[in-house]
């Protein structure tokens, strides 16, 4: 089968389509026909190398996380799931998977749900790692109810761009970052009040609120920590929280280590089921393109997600 993967760590210049051998399942495993996957920040951190100190990797690794496909073996101990099911989830490497950017995919079989009806299987594969994340953030770290003020810094991502719709979904108010053409996507999306972080100043325009879901990092979060009222909370995708200055504004700060088991993917399935989430694709390549891929995605410019269509 065909495979992107590295044998160093790099750019996108060092991705190569290699032939490899076809996955077996594992016990708590299954087997995936890959039809598509999608891009996430986390495969980037991982093909540059800046987790190899945590997480070393063994060469040659096959990237991805976000799978969406058939199931085509079912191993040992999974009563859950079967033959010919259509499923979405994850298949990283690092969560003890054989790689998603691959015509199969071994996966653990706590880590995948039942695809959503009514939408492509390119829709279904940008969702995993993105709307797991917003939903962990959202229901579980934030606790978000109807009323409250939710500042979603980033709202134009793939991340963002879920946690919009949800925070929408609850009844919550919503301010988030963009600019360019993602200042009219996510007011498509249901924000009510959006920050050009080119022109404004977020800090200036903000006060008072009681959520913070911040997917843009650095120095940024810590400065998110002052539009919270006193007793707020803020969640970071990617930054290390600031707690010395959390215990001085009476905040809490945390970071988000996202799990994508199938408990938040069955509850991420039911929300678009439901019209709440609709997927976000900006754009499609086949696998051939993943370095083309990955550099539409750090380019800058995609508004949602950038899938690869694997098999048909």
């Amino acid at each position: 089968m065909k495979a992107a993967q590295i044998s160093e760590y790099g750019d996108a210049s060092v991705i190569t389509i290699n032939e490899i051998a076809k996955p077996v399942a594992g016990e708590g495993q299954v087997v995936v026909a890959v039809h598509a996957a999608s891009i996430n920040p986390f495969d980037t951190t991982i093909r540059q190398g800046y987790m190899q100190e945590m997480i070393p990797l063994e060469f040659p690794v096959t990237l991805g996380g976000d799978i969406a496909g058939e199931i085509v073996e079912v191993g040992q101990g999974v009563e859950d799931f079967e033959v010919g099911d259509t499923v979405y989830g994850q298949a990283n490497v690092v969560a003890g998977n054989s790689g998603a950017f691959a015509e199969f995919a071994a996966t653990k079989a706590d880590q995948i749900g039942r695809a959503p009806a009514g939408i492509s299987i390119l829709e279904a594969a940008s969702l995993p790692l993105a709307g797991v994340s917003a939903v962990q953030a959202l229901t579980e770290h934030l606790d978000l109810q109807e009323g409250q003020k939710i500042f979603i810094h980033g709202g134009g991502g793939g991340i963002g761009s879920m946690a919009i719709q949800i925070a929408k979904h609850i009844g919550a108010h919503v301010a988030t970052t963009a600019t360019g053409d993602r200042v009219e996507f996510v007011r498509s999306l249901g924000a009510d009040e959006v920050i050009d972080y080119k022109t404004q100043d977020f800090t200036e325009v903000l006060a008072d609120y009681d959520a913070v879901f911040d997917t843009v990092g650095g120095d940024d979060f810590a400065r998110t920590l002052d539009v919270l009222r006193r007793g707020g909370t803020a969640v970071s995708m990617i930054a290390q929280p600031d707690e010395a200055k959390a215990a001085e504004l009476g905040v809490t700060a945390l970071m988000q280590s996202t799990g994508v088991t199938t408990d938040r993917l069955d509850k991420l399935t039911a929300l678009v089921e439901d019209g709440v989430v609709k997927p976000q694709v900006d754009k499609t390549f086949p696998l051939a393109q993943v370095a083309e891929a990955f550099a539409a995605r750090e380019g800058g410019a995609v508004k949602g997600k950038v899938v690869l269509q694997i098999t048909a």
